[in-house]
């Protein structure tokens, strides 16, 4: 059991039958009344942000978030499937517990799976990825002014701002959680 007292960024806790993250947490010592821990919890199913208050001594069953590499290896239509590389065995996940989080992976590349007794909730990309430029326009030579940016679609189809010095063909470095371009490789 872990208490409110004890709570850290992107812990985990069982609450009224959900899963909640940790986002943020704060200990008020009022100079009146007793002391509190204000909080930003994540539902991990559903995505939801919700503030709550605890007292310190109240207790949580930690919950356990299972983290297990696997390769992602093709679309079908709403699915998407990975291999686990050990057991060499085969899921298929549809769209709606992926979301958006892998347009920035190719296929083949290996991601990590989160789930929550057996079940599914989300997919996590490699932090960095390094993909070629497909299509952006030229840049327009005296056209620099500070942090001049513009729109370059990559390998796996998302969309990215870039400097004016990248040019198609290129590879660059791309943050997966920002979806900022970071450098060219």
């Amino acid at each position: 059991m872990v208490s409110a007292g004890d709570f850290r960024n992107g812990m985990t806790i069982e609450l009224e039958n959900n899963i909640f993250q940790v986002i943020e947490f704060q200990h008020v010592k009022p100079g009146k009344g007793a002391a509190f821990v204000r909080t930003k919890l994540k539902n991990i199913k559903s995505g939801g942000v919700v503030e709550k208050t605890f007292r310190p001594t109240e207790k949580f069953p930690p919950a356990r978030i299972d983290r297990k590499d696997m390769q992602y290896l093709y679309s079908d239509g709403d699915l998407y499937n990975f291999m686990d590389m050990e057991t060499y065995e085969q899921i298929a996940l549809d769209s709606n517990a992926i979301g958006d989080t892998l347009k920035f992976v190719k296929e083949n590349e290996i991601v990590k799976i989160c789930s929550h007794n057996g079940n599914v909730f989300a997919v996590e990309p490699p932090l960095f990825v390094e993909l070629i430029v497909t299509e952006t326009e030229p840049g327009v030579k005296g056209d620099t002014a500070t942090g001049a940016t513009k729109p370059a679609v990559v390998e796996t189809g998302a969309t990215v701002y870039v400097p004016l010095f990248v040019n198609q063909d290129d590879v660059i470095k791309i943050d997966t959680r920002t979806g900022e371009y970071l450098s060219r490789v």
